[in-house]
């Protein structure tokens, strides 16, 4: 069990001489510290906690916690960006916080992409079946001129190489939503570059919803819904009916302008279909 931050903050408070009243620490630690006659609870109506022992409640600490210095382990506890090295040599435990070690997104392409990654010029090369993961990616800015898509399905982001004769006016990098624990990293990246964003999802009111809850309230302007060319006709023939039947709208029609996207919505209401993204990948 871990020491809360507000309760390792009123022993560091205690350990300094201060006094503080009881019902500002209330945790089954301090309990357990009173029973143990290192911290004294005194007052009949309002009472206060103060300590009896300073080397009594370091010595506890330690064989409890392994916490060797009660301000580093606030230190370190509080940190957004914080190292199980660090968790460690604080608390001998390096899950005393839930760290995500494993940060970042995979990218994919069929087209090298220039790039800036920790202040270097590199450049990013594909080869059909491999991805690659951006780690570094608060320091990883691609060229300004490489349009961001960003890919709903496993399945289109896996066969980007079919899918080429759909993107021929831009440069794109290729981005995936899943994992989805990773989607607030992509986020938090694509808020920090200056390229546009393109979003490559369904053409369902999930797929649109997905897009205006998750990407373009984030990211304003910078985002635009990819609507393919004879989108209509690939609603008409191959539509699927229990996407529009089984869907609800999520999202705010009232707050899109944007133009394509609009007449998508028309075209799903018209011909009571919803289209999945998959069908655009081209057959071999």
């Amino acid at each position: 069990m871990k020491i809360p931050v507000h309760i390792a903050e009123k022993l560091l408070q205690l350990s300094q001489g201060g006094i503080i009243p009881s019902g500002k620490a209330k945790h089954t630690l301090i309990d357990v510290l009173v029973a143990e006659r290192i911290i004294e609870r005194s007052g009949r109506i309002q009472k206060k906690l103060s300590l009896t022992n300073k080397k009594t409640l370091d010595l506890f600490l330690q064989n409890k916690y392994g916490i060797n210095d009660l301000k580093k382990y606030i230190e370190v506890s509080q940190k957004e960006d914080v190292q199980r090295n660090e968790l460690v040599s604080v608390s001998s435990d390096s899950k005393t916080r839930q760290v995500r070690t494993f940060k970042g997104f995979l990218v994919n392409g069929f087209t090298p992409v220039q790039s800036i990654l920790n202040n270097k010029p590199t450049t990013l090369n594909f080869a059909d079946g491999v991805f690659q993961f951006i780690y570094d990616f608060e320091n990883f800015i691609p060229k300004s001129t490489v349009t961001i898509v960003g890919i709903e399905n496993p399945e289109n982001f896996r066969y980007i190489e079919k899918q080429k004769h759909l993107f021929k006016n831009i440069q794109p990098l290729f981005v995936s939503r899943y994992p989805q624990n990773q989607s607030k990293d992509l986020i938090k990246w694509l808020q920090s570059i200056p390229n546009q964003y393109m979003h490559f999802g369904d053409f369902d009111f999930a797929g649109i919803g997905i897009y205006m809850n998750e990407f373009k309230k984030h990211l304003d302007e910078k985002a635009v819904f990819f609507v393919p060319n004879k989108i209509e006709e690939l609603i008409r023939l191959n539509g699927n009916r229990s996407l529009y039947n089984e869907q609800k709208i999520n999202f705010k029609v009232e707050l899109i302008n944007e133009g394509n996207l609009l007449n998508l919505i028309e075209m799903i209401h018209k011909y009571k279909k919803g289209l999945e993204q998959e069908l655009l990948i081209k057959k071999a």
